[in-house]
């Protein structure tokens, strides 16, 4: 397999680079594309379906191929991979539920091969990403891996959309389902946050809503938690930048935490509308802005997934949640940096509303404010 990552910031520079980067014989079946909700999606599927191309995309919250984070603008990943190897799939949930549009991925994976991974990215930010997971691995009657991140919209938090050719929608899925028997897929849901404070208790939730924390209202509880004035008017960026500086660690027995950000908050009930499922009755921790040592924990298993997998990388997928980007500032290009490090190769990544993958010590599962790398080799 060979890959290539181009980026522009207009149709005409990406019909360019596709082009030129086709100039020397390369000749990609599968196009992975991360761009802006200000271009034009259309436009860009068109190019690629011409030249035979099958395409994976999604809206962001910012794009890069490099550690020189755009947005605003495209990036895209060529892959010359076997047709025979991948399948590109596409549902949206239109009046079913997210779950039974899962189970018909998993479904589809079962039939197309033996033993499949799924690379995914799901539309709407309120669809439950547990539900995905869930749906994912009932259709295929077993664990199987899964990876990817929920679509972003430049952070209007109104209108993400994943697409491929033909078909583009907000409360969509889109998978590129892998022939794990032809191609390496590994990968690694890594966070680096460090808890702060005693944990609480979720007394009140429904799925990703929280209502009260220790008998609390969510939002007031962590708006005074952090010492900031209840009279001050509470505007959705507000609760964005608590949910990316202070999200929720929730604790489980015999796993590591899973992070969930605080992505809306009602000001009429006082609940926190986070990024994936609460259980009512889970034990929760705040976390402490990061530092670089949080940089050094996703690095460090970054490179121990590289270790025991004994493997090189054809490309590297990036899906980093955008509660790091604003929590990290400036060390985000430094992460991503370190990240293309370990493995060298063509690489292409965006910043997601929340985050599909495997923890060093968990299942494959939904995560928020996590960082999750897959790495690709043909075999």
């Amino acid at each position: 397999m060979k890959a290539k990552s181009i980026q522009g910031k207009s149709v005409q520079e990406i019909q360019a680079a596709l082009l030129q980067s086709m100039e020397d014989g390369f000749k990609p079946t599968l196009a992975i594309v991360f761009i802006s909700v200000k271009q034009d999606s259309e436009a860009i599927v068109s190019i690629l379906h011409k030249e035979g191309i099958q395409i994976f995309g999604s809206t962001t919250s910012g794009e890069f191929i490099s550690n020189e984070i755009s947005e605003g603008s495209i990036a895209i990943m060529l892959l010359d991979i076997n047709a025979a190897y991948f399948k590109v799939t596409f549902q949206d949930t239109g009046n079913s539920s997210v779950y039974e549009t899962a189970k018909q991925f998993g479904a589809d994976g079962k039939k197309a091969f033996t033993n499949p991974a799924f690379i995914i990215a799901s539309g709407w930010l309120h669809t439950d990403g547990e539900e995905i997971i869930k749906g994912i691995e009932d259709g295929f009657d077993g664990e199987v891996p899964i990876f990817g991140g929920m679509a972003g919209d430049d952070l209007a938090l109104r209108e993400p959309i994943v697409f491929t050719y033909g078909k583009s929608s907000t409360t969509g899925l889109v998978a590129i389902i892998i022939d794990k028997d032809k191609i390496n897929i590994s990968g690694i849901a890594t966070c680096g946050w460090k808890p702060i404070g005693i944990t609480k208790t979720i007394t009140k939730s429904t799925g990703n809503i929280v209502y009260t924390i220790d008998d609390q209202p969510a939002l007031d509880l962590v708006i005074k938690y952090l010492g900031l004035n209840l009279d001050n008017e509470i505007s959705e960026s507000m609760v964005v930048n608590l949910g990316a500086y202070y999200p929720l660690q929730l604790e489980r027995e015999n796993a590591p935490p899973v992070m969930r950000t605080a992505m809306l908050g009602n000001k009429e009930d006082r609940s926190l509308i986070c990024a994936g499922t609460v259980p009512q009755g889970a034990k929760v921790r705040f976390s402490l802005p990061p530092d670089f040592d949080a940089i050094d924990t996703v690095i460090d298993e970054c490179t121990s997934l590289k270790t025991e997998n004994h493997n090189e990388a054809d490309a590297v997928i990036m899906f980093s949640c955008i509660s790091r980007y604003l929590s990290f500032g400036v060390m985000t290009s430094e992460e991503i940096e370190r990240v293309m490090n370990v493995w060298n190769a063509p690489f292409i990544g965006f910043f997601c509303y929340g985050e599909f993958g495997k923890s060093k010590a968990g299942k494959h599962e939904f995560h928020n404010n996590t960082c999750c790398v897959v790495a690709l080799k043909e075999k």
